[in-house]
């Protein structure tokens, strides 16, 4: 079981919903790798708006709907940790926007069994 609190560093992964890795979303790669990495989390989250180089605006609302709306990956870990796993997205991330910024970790408590 990772335990991690104090100082951290945390990667923020923007990429299109859309986005392929051997025909598999590269947001899912993204995640099952950094499990393999022992990394303390991955989480994702759909955009429901947003647009990033190409200036192209993607929205789920109804009128426009858009195939690849902006996905968010976070992984908090060690700097050493999450720097070592940055070859990773170097090889996953055509195109997209990855973010490091330092953070403190307050609190990380897995659930209890059941719940």
């Amino acid at each position: 079981m990772t335990w991690l609190t104090g100082t951290a560093l945390r990667v923020t992964i923007i990429i299109g919903e859309t986005d392929q890795w051997h025909h598999k979303p590269v947001y899912a790669e993204i995640v099952h790798r950094a499990r393999k990495a022992g990394l303390a989390g991955a989480s994702v989250f759909r955009g429901i708006e947003g647009f990033g180089a190409s200036s192209l605006i993607h929205t789920q609302r109804l009128l426009s709907l858009s195939e690849d709306l902006p996905v968010a990956i976070v992984i908090v870990d060690s700097e050493q940790k999450v720097r070592e796993f940055l070859p990773e997205l170097d090889e996953l991330v055509s195109g997209g926007l990855v973010i490091l910024d330092d953070c403190e970790v307050i609190r990380y408590v897995a659930r209890e069994s059941g719940q």
